[in-house]
């Protein structure tokens, strides 16, 4: 029986019905690889759009550095005053920005595909809110420096985690359960958050705000070097478990057929989502809905199935690069924290994105 033409340019279907759109290159060990190509096109483009405007932005700043300079300086052809400015005070925060972002993309990439529901993001679920609130323990009943501060929303974070994932499981996990008790926690944490601004001192509550805001000022390579020890670390995980993932937002009786371990599976990738969304909070503040948009804008431009887990990353580090880039120039003399901006463009976003899943009948 002959393969029809068009099922031959497309290849096989792909886990969720849809046919796949790519090639299939054949190795000589007689193994075939299918590769996307759109999807490695977006991601290409997204990795050369966050590099420009990373280089673009640490030219930003009271003393401006032409792109071509930056360049020379990060290759160590620069003089000492621009070395110092780029090297010590721009290229940290950049890096933290590309780290924050990737982290918060890959995140709600998980959350998204496990809960099988675009609102189920870190931002929506609590987490972000669990880590405001250990970090506010610690700045308001112990004031704590910045490290501690970053140890106190780490650990908010997982314990949030935590008790979400306790409190949704009966017989297992799923997708709506997960959101709604998610949203029930983020709510009580909301509360407690409010409380303990209202216990704080002046000085602890204007130093509260400006980190439960989100913003990259004066992160430095204490912060580059934690994100990207974990991100070494996660990041292949989740990557070596992608085709389970994918095999989960087919059901859990499917995932059972085709001999994925369920549960164990979604506790590890929840376990990585939260860990990934927790340390991007503790190192940047609540950068609010870059883990709800990036992975939906991801699947758009790739128009492909499943979870997206790599563009999901390289969006969600090019918009907040690109925002904090915006926090810094789109408003004159007025400097905005990141978090500030993306929670804007987030909400407009959601907005959006309520409407469409309203007129599609799946809310």
């Amino acid at each position: 029986m002959k393969t029809p033409h068009n099922q031959a340019e497309r290849g096989p279907a792909s886990a969720t019905g849809r046919p796949f759109r790519g090639r299939t290159v054949r190795t000589g060990a007689g193994l075939s690889v299918r590769v996307d190509v759109r999807a490695l096109t977006v991601v290409a483009l997204l990795l050369v759009a966050a590099l420009a405007a990373s280089v673009v932005l640490i030219g930003t700043g009271d003393f401006p550095i032409p792109a071509s300079d930056v360049l020379s300086t990060l290759l160590g052809n620069g003089d000492a005053g621009q070395e110092f400015i780029v090297n010590e005070l721009r290229l940290p925060r950049v890096l933290v920005g590309l780290l924050v972002g990737a982290a918060l993309g890959l995140g709600g990439a998980l959350f998204q595909a496990i809960s099988r529901n675009p609102l189920g993001s870190p931002d929506v679920l609590g987490l972000g809110q669990g880590a405001t609130a250990g970090a506010l323990v610690v700045i308001v009943l112990f004031s704590g420096d910045a490290a501690a501060v970053t140890s106190g929303a780490l650990a908010g974070g997982l314990v949030t985690g935590f008790a979400i994932y306790a409190l949704a499981w009966k017989r297992g996990v799923h997708g709506y359960r997960l959101v709604l008790v998610g949203i029930g926690v983020s709510a009580v944490v909301t509360a407690v958050n409010g409380y303990l601004i209202t216990k704080a001192d002046f000085v602890d509550a204007a130093r509260a705000v400006v980190w439960m805001t989100g913003s990259l000022n004066g992160r430095g390579w204490e912060q580059v070097w934690p994100l990207l020890c974990l991100s070494a670390v996660l990041v292949p995980l989740v990557l070596g478990n992608a085709r389970e993932l994918r095999t989960l937002e087919m059901g859990d009786d499917t995932a059972y057929a085709l001999g994925v371990r369920v549960e164990r599976t979604r506790l590890l990738l929840m376990a990585a989502a939260v860990l990934l969304t927790a340390t991007a909070t503790a190192a940047a503040g609540p950068v609010g809905f870059v883990a709800l948009t990036a992975p939906q804008l991801a699947r758009r431009l790739t128009r492909s199935p499943g979870p997206n887990l790599v563009p999901a990353m390289c969006m969600g580090a090019t918009l907040l690069v690109v925002a904090d880039w915006a926090s810094q120039r789109a408003f004159g003399a007025d400097q905005l924290p990141v978090g500030a901006v993306t929670g804007v463009l987030g909400g407009v976003y959601l907005l959006g994105l309520l409407v469409t899943e309203r007129r599609a009948g799946r809310i």
